[in-house]
């Protein structure tokens, strides 16, 4: 069993909206990563960004546990509304994030069980450097 995986997710867009990117790295036991991915979204706003590359995240992640036990999962950003919003601590207005929200909680209760529980932790920029990284090489090999 894995004991911790975390998780850091970032998205970005150049131009808001604007031609946009995810990052999502995967730590495992002794900050070894285990996954990582870097993909262009095509055109929107930032908050769709951050909001998708923690979807997909989630989405690897239920794929992952179907052949691996984990105790905890800890998702890191630096989007301190996108933290807020999943924790239920800000209201969601938009009706295009509120969907983004719907999915990712509705995974979260798929993924959280007795062996697995997860958290949503907001982290300052400098800290997310890998995920913003990916954001970046996504972005760039667009140009």
């Amino acid at each position: 069993m894995i004991q911790e995986l975390h998780v850091f997710t970032d998205g970005g867009s150049r131009g808001n909206p604007g031609a946009a990117g995810i990052g999502v790295a995967v730590y495992g036991d002794k900050d070894k990563i285990i996954f990582e991915k870097s993909a262009f979204i095509g055109v929107t706003t930032n908050n769709v960004a951050e909001y998708e590359a923690l979807l997909q995240a989630m989405k690897w992640l239920e794929d992952f546990l179907k052949q691996n036990a984990v105790g905890q999962v800890k998702f890191f950003s630096d989007s301190q509304l996108l933290v807020e919003q999943v924790n239920g601590r800000y209201k969601v207005k938009q009706q295009h994030l509120q969907e983004y929200v719907q999915k990712i909680l509705a995974l979260r209760q798929k993924i959280t069980n007795a062996e697995t529980s997860t958290i949503f932790l907001h982290i300052p920029r400098e800290k997310n450097k890998k995920a913003d990284a990916l954001v970046n090489l996504a972005l760039d090999a667009q140009r």
